[in-house]
């Protein structure tokens, strides 16, 4: 028999292991915070919601040609132009006949391109200009702050569209202008993480044993300031996907004929009071999926603060 008393109505199996209050190894550890995390996430309804909504985005951007015909969305057939909803055509027509439904089917992909490279962008950027002005302090955190403080000084959605129109139109030249507006949040949050953190027990125990400044920021600073910033771009995403129709919207985003959902909105003003379903279409695919990011967001960042409290 065992000597240690057993706990009754413990969860076994896999959930047991991962509930683990003594984990036995530096990986169950983490898996087992991720799952506490999972459910706490579950809890909470608008999170979900939000989940749902951007993990449909995700899934119909993938398999965009499996819930809408290629053709329809980018062929042109002026006798079927401005139509209005029917079995044929489930949110009607534009104005040079191509299917709505479909051009925002596949407009989520442009969407998602757009969110995909400036998250890849931003995140880099911020993080290696907002890292070492916490670490170092002095003459660096002032330069690096100062550049910061130049980027915040002026409107995000402004800033973008002197950059848009100086580069040009095109969806990478709006991928470029947005996140040369988006990275400096990123930056001073990571540079507060990083100056509560820099004096830090084992950040002094890593500089005893002879570990350089760039691998204690690399291996152990960036860790902790990653989950924070995540949430911050998470929350953000809507800020960048609103910028994006607003580039869109004024022809300095993604060019035609891709569909382009700011693009569809400006081409459906023309004829909003009697063929709304042009314009009304694709902008409520806007709001939705930013409310589905901002409701992410908000969830992950409930999770964060009960773990820090």
């Amino acid at each position: 028999m065992s000597n240690s008393p057993l706990r009754t109505g413990a969860p076994t199996g896999w959930r047991g292991w991962l509930l683990e209050p003594a984990p036995l190894s530096r990986g169950q550890a983490r898996l087992g915070r991720w799952y506490r995390g999972w459910l706490g996430f579950r809890r909470n309804g608008p999170a979900m919601t939000g989940l749902i909504i951007v993990s449909a985005l995700v899934l119909v951007a993938i398999c965009a040609p499996l819930f809408a015909n290629h053709d329809l969305a980018f062929t042109q057939v002026l006798e079927d132009r401005l139509q209005d909803m029917s079995w044929a055509h489930p949110f009607g027509t534009d104005e040079l006949g191509r299917d709505i439904y479909a051009r925002v089917v596949f407009g989520s992909r442009v969407t998602l391109t757009i969110v995909g490279l400036v998250s890849i962008i931003v995140l880099p950027v911020g993080l290696c200009i907002g890292l070492p002005a916490g670490y170092f302090g002095g003459w660096i955190d002032s330069v690096l702050m100062r550049i910061t403080d130049i980027f915040l000084a002026f409107p995000r959605l402004v800033l973008a569209l002197a950059f848009a129109a100086a580069l040009g139109p095109g969806i990478e030249n709006a991928v470029i202008a947005i996140s040369l507006t988006a990275w400096p949040p990123y930056a001073r949050l990571a540079r507060a993480e990083t100056m509560t953190r820099r004096h830090a027990e084992f950040i002094e125990a890593a500089q005893l044993q002879g570990a350089s400044s760039f691998r204690i920021l690399l291996t152990q600073i960036m860790p902790l300031c990653l989950p924070s910033v995540i949430i911050r771009l998470t929350l953000d995403m809507a800020g960048i996907i609103l910028t994006a129709a607003g580039l869109g919207f004024l022809g300095l985003g993604a060019q035609p004929p891709l569909p382009e959902w700011g693009a569809m909105v400006s081409t459906g003003r023309a004829v909003l009071l009697d063929q709304w379903w042009v314009a009304t279409i694709p902008g409520m695919a806007i709001f939705l999926v930013s409310l589905g990011f901002n409701l992410l967001g908000d969830g992950l960042r409930d999770i964060s603060e009960a773990r820090s409290g």
